[in-house]
């Protein structure tokens, strides 16, 4: 047994504060093929990614230029207060649990 090889840990960066962090640790929003902006909280859905810290400072942080950069469309305030509602929803029904 020469050595055990360590296993890859993909990473992203946080769209936010430009973190770089485990994918597993990110929130994935993604831009479907359709067109839909939704949270991704499996990040196995199709389509165009970007990633977010769980933490509420960095939702905070998220703005439509940032989105709208990251995901290659136009995304409107609407739509950010749409994706906020929603990950609230992700941490209350985790409370405290990772979500993946």
């Amino acid at each position: 047994m020469a050595g055990k090889r360590r296993k890859h840990v993909p990473q992203r960066t946080c769209i936010a504060c430009q973190e770089k962090r485990p994918k597993r640790e990110l929130i994935r929003i993604v831009r479907t093929p359709q067109g839909a902006i939704e949270v991704d909280p499996k990040g196995k859905k199709s389509g165009r990614g970007a990633y977010l810290c769980p933490r509420p400072a960095c939702w905070d942080l998220l703005d439509e230029r940032k989105l709208s950069r990251a995901l290659k469309c136009q995304v409107g305030a609407d739509q950010i207060a749409e994706l906020r509602t929603a990950a609230a929803l992700l941490w209350q029904e985790a409370e405290g649990a990772p979500l993946r």
